[in-house]
């Protein structure tokens, strides 16, 4: 868990390092940007070494020279050998490797600054060219990063005694997590003086939506950890397998409400840093899309899926719409009414007036008219066991991203019916 985090927050600082370096020149920066690319370095060296030798002196030299602590050496070491070719590991291997190369490439692109630096030779072009290629391969990382932990987080359904690796997970998530969060900040922050003068106003909006976050994210991120600490422990002390079992479908519903919640929190980051890239977008693949991608919900193999799809290519950002669609399934697939004798969702799609409408209805236990207000506000939430409560909020920011509106129609115990219209054209 630690090596794990180490390599996230080594490669991070390592980037932030690079960036004010490339702008300041300042020899200690080119120092403490070497000193943090060495954490991961030092980990890819133990990764090849004990897939090509074993356990050996330099696999272990490596993971000293990634953080790892000492004592955790022997377990490292056992894990890898014995377990390096289970399916989960070996995937988990394979996206650490890819981490690695990407690595690799943010040294290639330090030995080229430094040497642009030493000569004198760095324009305000290359600055900005490197500056993106550094926000590309970080991005490509914390998309690794995920990956690698997701993984992990799998296979402690198929190990017991990797049950722990959990806990890592969450901990690298939750760095991961606010890593990117700063890292928006640093960007915007290096951009010109007078994009700067007019930001500065932003700012203090920023400072406060990033209040509201690390308020809530810290107790949300938490609690799910803290429940499946606990579970962990009894488990350790229980013998009845029945009981096991039932404590193992606890850990599995805190991990899938930490999962929404993550997944949340990454479609949020997403729709705040990603540039608005207009394109032409099939609505029918985006439905289908996210139909198949929340069959795991439950009860959501009972409901009925119908669709009246008059308009399926349209213009508009493909990124925002997927963000905006798979909330709003993903909604009504958790809110819907168990207790109806037929569970429906109804997807609809028309073009009026120079705009494209999507309509998703259906007949869940609605929304109570004291919460109508409220509903897309950061962090609201009427059920916290079944949403984050940030899902509606991120949905509302997609939509006024791509210029467009969104309204809810809703009755308690009867449905709800939610109408996103979208102009055909518009400025970016």
């Amino acid at each position: 868990m630690n090596g794990e985090s180490h390599y996230s927050k080594g490669q991070k600082d390592a980037a932030r390092h690079l960036i004010t370096y490339l702008y300041t020149k300042d020899r200690n920066q080119w120092k403490l940007y070497k000193e943090e690319l060495s954490v991961p370095q030092g980990d890819g060296i133990a990764r090849k070494t004990l897939l090509k030798a074993g356990d050996n002196q330099v696999a272990r030299d490596g993971f000293i020279k990634g953080r790892n602590h000492k004592d955790d050496l022997d377990d490292l070491v056992w894990l890898f050998v014995y377990f390096k070719k289970v399916s989960f590991l070996a995937k988990a291997i394979h996206e650490w490797e890819q981490g690695d190369n990407l690595i690799y490439e943010l040294f290639t692109i330090g030995t080229e600054i430094d040497a642009k630096i030493k000569h004198n030779a760095l324009n305000p072009d290359e600055q900005r060219k490197f500056l993106e290629q550094i926000s590309v391969i970080s991005d490509r990382l914390t998309i690794n990063e995920r990956n690698f932990s997701n993984t992990l987080g799998e296979g402690t359904r198929k190990i017991k005694d990797l049950l722990i690796i959990t806990n890592i997970v969450f901990i690298l998530i939750i760095v991961c997590s606010i890593c990117l969060y700063y890292s928006i900040m640093v960007k915007r922050l290096l951009t010109s003086k007078k994009e700067i003068e007019v930001k500065n106003e932003n700012l203090m909006l920023v400072n406060h939506e990033l209040d509201c976050f690390v308020y809530s994210a810290s107790h949300d991120l938490r609690s799910p950890i803290t429940s499946l600490k606990g579970l962990i422990k009894i488990t350790q002390l229980e013998d009845s397998v029945l009981q096991i079992k039932d404590y193992l479908n606890l850990m599995e519903q805190s991990l899938a409400k930490q999962d929404q919640f993550i997944s949340d929190i990454i479609d949020y980051s997403k729709n705040k840093r990603t540039q608005i890239i207009m394109e032409p977008v099939s609505l029918k693949e985006l439905f289908e899309e996210a139909i198949s991608q929340l069959m795991h919900i439950e009860n959501a193999n009972q409901i009925i899926f119908t669709k009246e799809l008059l308009v399926d290519q349209i213009h508009s950002d493909s990124l925002r719409l997927k963000i905006i669609i798979s909330n709003l399934l993903s909604n009504a697939i958790k809110y819907a009414d168990a207790n109806k004798q037929e569970m429906f969702i109804s997807i609809k799609t028309s073009f009026n007036d120079g705009y494209n409408r999507i309509e998703v209805i259906d007949n869940g236990i609605g929304i109570k008219e004291e919460y109508k207000d409220n509903i897309f506000e950061m962090y609201f939430g009427t059920n916290k066991n079944k949403g984050s409560g940030l899902g509606l909020y991120i949905v509302k920011e997609a939509v006024e991203n791509i210029k467009g509106n969104i309204s809810v129609s809703s009755e308690s115990s009867v449905g709800s019916k939610f109408t996103v219209t979208i102009p055909t054209l518009y400025a970016v």
